[in-house]
């Protein structure tokens, strides 16, 4: 397939004699204005943007600010195209995020030559990012199982509540679209990533307790509680060392407040409603689901429907009442995901 190159500006003169340099080669969509390019850019990302500075409206730095701002659009190369070029009009562009200059009028084999070289990095880039990240991703997850063997489970548990944390998501942003903002795909991507974290803090609990075959003593369950405290300390010294990985933000907010209930009546701070992160709240159903339909030391796993139930008892009181809906309504993925991951 052909990259997708757009092409922005405001002279329908030059964006017809751009398009039919570079048609043989790349698929090309052209934009008369900044904010028709930001609507065609939600449709579909480009590989790659060609942006003219001078426009009426948003000019090209207005412009490429937009595309910053959204974590989907913030790494696609663009090439500023200009006829006024200059060192002061260059230097701000790329401190605008822009990864090259094109002066008007300008030569095609130059101009598709830049194209390709910056298409090859893109890719390049892309493909390192994804290397790193699977290996972060590795590591994390890899850690936390190191936690759960700990809590004489399988592993997993955290796998699994990662796919219900997604499939949750999902139909959240799809049926509320007042959860839009919260639950962009990059944003939800985030949260699952940083789902397998939510009991990191239970490394510092003590085998004793963890393992204890019966029920837990008051005095035990307070020492217990304080696992979600200590997971969110030791995400927040993991963010300081790392703060280019935004996932470690949701799972501070996962760590701290997956056993919070909705009514306020959770730990360990006694949030109400939703002023308990939506990722949280997320977290808290799937973490009760998995936690129910799997044997643990002091007890035997429940059924899909007696688990179920439970959560649907538990719906205004423990869980926040739109996400409990939203889990009757899919909980046959619930299931087919535990049976697929047992």
């Amino acid at each position: 397939m052909k990259n997708f190159v757009l092409v922005v500006d405001d002279n329908l003169v030059n964006l017809n004699y751009i398009g039919g340099q570079l048609e043989d080669t790349y698929r090309v969509v052209v934009a008369k204005s900044g904010e028709q390019a930001l609507k065609i850019c939600k449709r579909e990302a480009p590989a790659l943007i060609l942006l003219d500075v001078e426009m009426p409206g948003m000019n090209g730095f207005e412009t490429i600010a937009e595309f910053q701002k959204n974590p989907a659009l913030s790494s696609i190369p663009v090439i500023f195209l200009t006829a006024n070029h200059d060192t002061e009009t260059e230097i701000r562009g790329l401190e605008c995020g822009a990864v090259d200059f094109v002066t008007k009028p300008f030569n095609k084999a130059i101009l598709l030559h830049r194209i390709a070289h910056h298409l090859r990095f893109s890719q390049y880039q892309r493909s390192l990012e994804h290397t790193v990240r699977e290996l972060e991703d590795n590591i994390v997850n890899g850690f936390s199982e190191i936690v759960e063997y700990r809590d004489a489970n399988t592993g997993g548990h955290i796998v699994r509540t990662a796919r219900y944390v997604d499939l949750l998501g999902n139909e959240l942003r799809h049926r509320h679209p007042r959860f839009a903002d919260e639950l962009s795909p990059a944003d939800l991507e985030m949260m699952v990533r940083a789902a397998p974290l939510h009991d990191i803090g239970k490394i510092a609990i003590s085998d004793t307790i963890l393992l204890k075959p019966g029920k837990l003593t008051p005095a035990e369950f307070e020492i217990m509680k304080t696992h979600a405290a200590i997971g969110g300390k030791l995400l927040r010294q993991m963010f300081a060392r790392m703060p280019t990985q935004r996932y470690l933000q949701y799972g501070i907010m996962i760590a701290e407040g997956h056993h919070e209930k909705f009514d306020g009546s959770g730990y360990p701070d006694g949030v109400v409603g939703e002023n308990i992160p939506l990722c949280a709240r997320l977290m808290a159903i799937a973490d009760v689901y998995d936690a129910l339909i799997d044997s643990r030391c002091y007890r035997s796993c429940l059924t899909h429907a007696a688990a179920s139930e439970i959560i649907v008892r538990g719906r205004g009181s423990h869980f926040d009442p739109v996400l409990t809906d939203i889990f009757v309504e899919i909980q046959d993925q619930f299931q087919a995901v535990a049976e697929r991951l047992k």
